[in-house]
């Protein structure tokens, strides 16, 4: 049998960690199925030009994402069931099993999604327009109708972009992985905060992008070490999500926004602004793309105020790079379905949509209030309406042995690794998504096993 090699040189961060994500990779795309034997440690160390302490500690890490299991005097072997996350989480209602699940960064439920999503369904379906448009080709950008209607409505939730500026994508991942293949050629270097959203650094080395973690602090990423990485070698582009940070949930002051806008264009860096986790108006900060319109583009969808089985999103660029991006998506699928872009359209014009919004924007702002009850003393950061918080451990509390501990308790959350950019270790701290509980209750009940896991004495540490 031929041994199994993956390529790892495009990747960036730590050897072992690539060697881990590699096998994830392998495992959704079928090149691994489960049962398959991973190759000695020794060989495929041979194979690859690492040590055979990086393999081991590569297999030790698919092991603690759930991808494969050892088996002793056997080998590792391929789990049945596919990687537990290979960016973050299989999206998903609660499991059959009673599982709150906590890793998942979800809009919290409401009837109002079913019963919004079945009212546009039942007017569009009696709409001779809307039916024409959906069964014929359209612009790759988006018709100027739909534009126009996603720019008023983001006008209203106080982001106001021009009709002309906008690309329709297939929600915000797209929107991402569109802009880093359109703009950055393959080995060339990506920066984002140290610990930043997982599917960014997926969309990049899918994109077999170099990806470096920039330090960051209270007020966000730090300007003087970004200067200094700019010094040694200037990303190509930088991506942030300056208002809440993925996982940290930490904003970007204002005084870093100018600093991070007079460096752009220092070194001729693109940003790329993410907008995706929703704040209201009155805690967001000044827009990237305000600042510096000519090198800023923007990504928004409706995941985390609509609906995430919508996929549908917009970005914002600049109008010199729209007919890239156009042509860019045009190779990819043609265009966004009309169809689906017409519900999103009537949906925001409703006032439904307003009263959904309103709604969330109180339950989050409850939700967090729980948290703080909860949690009292333990070291928390979050935004007061945001959907997710970011817990640092106590000393002598692993993140990977808690994150294995709750879930036999019926509680999933997610630890630091798969935020990490870069070689940095990763801390022990763990993201908790409090809109993905069904309702106030669960959530209450996920807390109470957390606070009581964080108050046992530490799992015994298994030495690999």
């Amino acid at each position: 049998m031929t041994i199994w090699v993956p390529s790892i040189e495009h990747m960036s961060g730590p050897r072992y960690r690539a060697i881990a994500q590699a096998i994830g990779d392998a495992i959704t795309s079928g090149e691994l199925a489960p049962d398959d034997k991973l190759p000695p440690q020794r060989r495929l160390a041979d194979a690859l030009g690492v040590t055979v302490g990086t393999v081991t500690r590569g297999y030790a890490e698919a092991e603690q994402r759930g991808w494969v299991s050892a088996r002793v005097g056997s080998g590792t072997y391929v789990k049945q069931r596919g990687p537990a996350r290979v960016f973050g989480g299989q999206p998903a209602t609660q499991a059959d099993d009673d599982t709150i699940d906590l890793s998942l960064s979800l809009p919290p439920p409401h009837p109002l999604r079913e019963q919004a999503m079945s009212t546009a369904l039942s007017a569009l379906s009696t709409s001779a327009e809307v039916l024409r448009r959906s069964v014929a080709y359209s612009s790759s950008q988006g018709s100027d109708h739909h534009r126009a209607a996603l720019s008023q409505w983001l006008t209203r939730l106080g982001m106001p972009l021009n009709a002309e500026e906008l690309l329709i994508t297939q929600g915000g991942q797209h929107g991402i992985s569109l802009t880093l293949g359109t703009l950055l050629r393959p080995g060339e270097l990506v920066a984002a905060d140290a610990l930043t959203y997982p599917g960014a650094i997926s969309a990049a080395q899918q994109a077999h992008l170099k990806v470096v973690g920039i330090p960051f602090d209270q007020d966000g990423m730090c300007m003087e070490a970004l200067e200094a990485q700019c010094a040694r070698q200037p990303p190509r582009l930088i991506y942030l999500t300056p208002d809440q940070n993925n996982p940290t949930g930490l904003c970007l002051s204002e005084a870093r926004r100018g600093q991070l806008v007079a460096i752009a264009r220092r070194y001729d860096i693109w940003l790329l602004e993410d907008g995706v986790q929703y704040l209201p108006f009155e805690q967001r900060g000044t827009p990237l793309y305000q600042l510096a319109p000519e090198r800023t583009l923007f990504v928004f969808s409706t995941a985390k105020v609509l609906a995430g089985g919508l996929r549908m999103g917009v970005l914002r660029a600049p109008p010199a790079l729209l007919e890239r991006l156009a042509a860019a998506l045009r190779a990819q699928s043609w265009m966004v379905p009309p169809l689906m872009v017409d519900v999103v359209c009537h949906w925001v014009s409703q006032p439904s949509a307003h009263e959904l919004l309103a709604w969330q924007t109180q339950e989050l702002a409850a939700r967090q209030q729980i948290v703080t009850d909860h949690l009292a003393g333990y070291s928390l950061s979050r935004q007061p309406n945001g959907s997710n918080v970011w817990l640092t451990l106590p000393d002598g509390v692993r993140a990977l042995e808690l994150c294995e501990r709750l879930h036999q308790q019926g509680v999933k959350v997610t630890s630091a690794e798969p935020f990490c950019v870069g070689s940095a270790p990763a801390p022990q701290a763990v993201r908790i998504c409090i809109g993905a509980a069904a309702d106030q209750t669960t959530l209450k009940r996920a807390l109470a096993i957390l606070r009581a896991s964080l108050e046992q004495p530490p799992l015994a540490t298994v030495t690999v």
